[in-house]
């Protein structure tokens, strides 16, 4: 992947609200697990996201997509989906960086030529 995608930009905005959303959203206190969940996600979201912007690599894509479907999943596995504000935040931001991730490598030309090449009948 060497063309920079504006989704990449989306995910880093997405990595920042993860990041301050307990104390926005009022749950960083109330509920550590799911506000640790938000601060470390969120960080890592910024983390892959930036490096996707400068240098655009398909791995980024798909470790934005992994930690997508972590936040889908983390309120059931680390137990704060009774906490609906925090298991909202985490499944919907999961949802997204998971979409957008998915987005921009689904236009990514080098994987559609690597794909055809070995799919091709």
């Amino acid at each position: 992947m060497t063309t920079k995608r504006w989704q990449d930009w989306v995910d880093l905005v997405l990595g920042l609200w993860l990041f301050v959303s307990p104390w926005v959203l009022g749950f960083a206190t109330g509920n550590e697990t799911a506000a640790w969940n938000m601060y470390v996600m969120g960080t890592a979201i910024v983390v892959f996201s930036a490096v996707a912007v400068y240098m655009p690599r398909m791995w980024e894509e798909w470790v934005n997509m992994a930690i997508g479907v972590w936040l889908i999943l983390s309120p059931y596995v680390l137990g704060f989906h009774t906490h609906m504000t925090a298991a909202l935040n985490a499944v919907i931001l999961g949802v997204l960086v998971t979409g957008f991730a998915t987005w921009a490598m689904m236009l990514d030309k080098e994987l559609a030529k690597w794909w055809h090449d070995r799919h091709s009948t």
